[in-house]
This record gives C-alpha cells, sequence and structure tokens, in this order.
C-alpha cells in the first residue's frame, strides 16, 4: 500500500503547490495590493503622471533583454530599471519618461545597426512594442488627468496583453517575470480606472 507524498491530499497535490508554482502571481498581487495600500486617496493626476513616467520601462526591459540575448537576465534589468526610475522620479531635471524613450530609441538604433540576438523580425516587434507603450505614456502625460488616465491605463492593460503573449512564447524575457509583470499590468490599469 503507498502512501501519499508530503503535503498532499487524497486528490492530489496540496494546494501550496499550486501557489508555488504561481509564485510570479502571488508575488505581483502583493506588490499592487501594498502599492495600493500606501497610496491611499492618490490625487488622479499623480497617479497618472507617476504610472505614466514609469510606462516606458515596461517596453526597455524587453528591448535591453533582447539585445542581451538572454531570458536570464530579465530581474536584474528589472531591479537596474527600477532604480533608475526611481533615481530619475527624485530629480527634477528630465522626466523619467523622457530618459527611458530615449533609451529604448538608443537600443533600437543599436539593434538595427549591430543586429539582434532573436533576428530582425523579433526586433521589429519589440520595435512596434516600445513606439506603442511609450507613445501612450507620453501622449497620457501630456493631456489632461480625465483623459490622461485612459491612455495610460491602456498602455498598462494592453503592456499586460503583451507579458501574456510572451509568457507563451517564452522568447524574449524570462517566464516568471511575464507572468509576474502580467498580472501587475492588468492590476495597474484597473486600480487607475477604478481606484484612483
Amino acid at each position: 500500500m503507498s502512501t501519499p507524498a508530503p503535503h498532499a491530499t487524497a486528490d492530489g497535490p496540496h494546494p501550496a503547490a499550486g501557489l508555488k508554482r504561481r509564485w510570479p502571481t502571488v508575488l505581483a498581487v502583493a506588490v499592487v495590493a501594498l502599492n495600493v495600500a500606501a497610496s491611499g486617496s492618490q490625487d488622479l493626476a499623480d497617479a497618472v503622471g507617476g504610472y505614466g513616467e514609469t510606462l516606458p520601462l515596461l517596453p526597455l526591459i524587453y528591448l535591453m533583454v533582447h539585445q542581451l540575448g538572454e531570458p536570464r537576465f530579465t530581474w536584474p534589468v528589472l531591479g537596474a530599471g527600477l532604480v533608475a526610475v526611481f533615481g530619475l522620479a527624485a530629480q527634477d531635471a528630465v522626466a523619467p519618461s523622457t530618459v527611458l524613450v530615449g533609451l529604448a530609441a538608443l537600443l533600437l538604433l543599436w539593434g538595427a545597426v549591430r543586429g539582434t540576438p532573436h533576428g530582425r523580425v523579433v526586433l521589429g516587434v519589440q520595435a512596434g512594442g516600445a513606439v506603442l507603450f511609450c507613445g501612450l505614456a507620453l501622449a497620457g502625460t501630456a493631456v489632461d488627468a480625465d483623459l490622461g488616465r485612459y491612455l495610460v491605463a491602456a498602455g498598462w492593460f494592453l503592456h499586460g496583453v503583451w507579458d501574456f503573449v510572451h509568457l507563451r512564447r517564452a522568447k524574449v524575457v524570462s517566464r516568471t517575470f511575464a507572468e509576474w509583470c502580467g498580472v501587475i499590468d492588468v492590476l495597474v490599469a484597473a486600480q487607475l480606472l477604478f481606484l484612483v
């Protein structure tokens, strides 16, 4: 007679095993929940500005990891990007989105001149994504907050879709990042539309 594996139920693995596999989703929900709790009743203009200034980081991560050619660099690139965003937000000389969009343009130029590990077609797809998401971010921060909310939320939501497509294909960024980022992006879009 066999005995069930440790931490298993009669019907299958313990529910905690599913959470362990879905740690990027759990982490994403926790990060957004903490952000919502910390921001309280945030001013609409501040929320649109903050999320609009951060949105260009998302395609920049994809471009950087694409040019490095190794999905294992995704999380370190995210860490460096967050340090850059928070550092840029602490100064008043230049908007973070301006620097991030400029870096994205340099990476695209680098890929066009030097070539890319995944080929020109994938670079073209990443370029299209960068133009779309950076464009929505810049437009969202340039118009009044009521319209900007929808443009920036659309950028975050569409980037969530982008992440889930990449999660299925797992070519450019790590699968764990694509899952984590996709959940965060969709929740941020919902936060902008319904909680701010």
